[in-house]
């Protein structure tokens, strides 16, 4: 389903310097696979998972998803393409605080095809948030906030779920119940799951990992 080839991103420094932060030469995920990254600081986790969401655009290389070739398409075909096929769990989550549980995922929808108020309540029910869907991420623990963004990446019936470091907020306990579920979600709507942490309980978790300063040549400390 996802084809990497060749895939090179730089940036340059303040001082003018060209910085390579991603150099993968190939990596591949099958449809309704479920991959671990071992993403150690400096490794250009973020980047290569921006890459493949078309957040960001590669220098050079190939991404081709579910047959399309994503690297010559412009900013909003990107855009559009990551909308209706991908979710994205950020390490951060992104919840927008002004508005409720519910209405954060259907903001989302409004990027896919569209508000799906019955499918957005079923999301956060079967997440254990029948009861918090008017609060808003203020009134809501990290545990809950994760399970928000993770209903509002599924909620546009994504093949592929992109997560970066979705636990890093949790305790134990909590991390590995996120876990579960997003995994379980994921098999559930037959979506693909890419996700990158370097938590060794996590990654622990999958049966199928690598360690990504291994897959990515130019492994060094990336900008924030």
């Amino acid at each position: 389903m996802l084809q990497l080839r060749d895939l090179k991103k730089s940036y340059r420094s303040p001082d003018g310097e060209v910085l390579l932060v991603v150099d993968v030469p190939s990596f591949d995920l099958e449809a309704r696979g479920q991959v671990a990254l071992e993403g150690r600081s400096g490794s250009g986790k973020t980047t290569f998972l921006n890459l493949i969401a078309g957040i960001l655009k590669p220098e050079t290389g190939s991404i081709v998803f579910d047959g399309e070739e994503l690297v010559g398409a412009s900013e909003s075909r990107r855009d559009v393409f990551r909308a209706q096929h991908m979710g994205y769990v950020f390490q951060a989550f992104h919840l927008l605080g002004g508005h409720t549980a519910l209405e954060n995922v259907e903001l989302g929808m409004l990027f896919g095809s569209g508000v799906d108020r019955a499918f957005a309540e079923h999301l956060l029910q079967r997440l254990g948030l029948a009861d918090r869907m008017r609060y808003r991420p203020s009134q809501l623990s990290l545990g809950q906030q994760q399970r928000v963004a993770l209903a509002r990446a599924l909620a546009n019936k994504p093949k592929l779920v992109l997560a970066d470091e979705p636990t890093g907020s949790l305790d134990v306990h909590h991390a590995g119940e996120a876990l579960a579920l997003t995994r379980e979600l994921c098999a559930e709507q037959g979506a693909a799951l890419l996700l990158v942490s370097h938590d060794h309980d996590v990654l622990e978790a999958f049966q199928t990992r690598y360690d990504l300063s291994k897959l990515n040549r130019a492994a060094r400390e990336v900008p924030a």
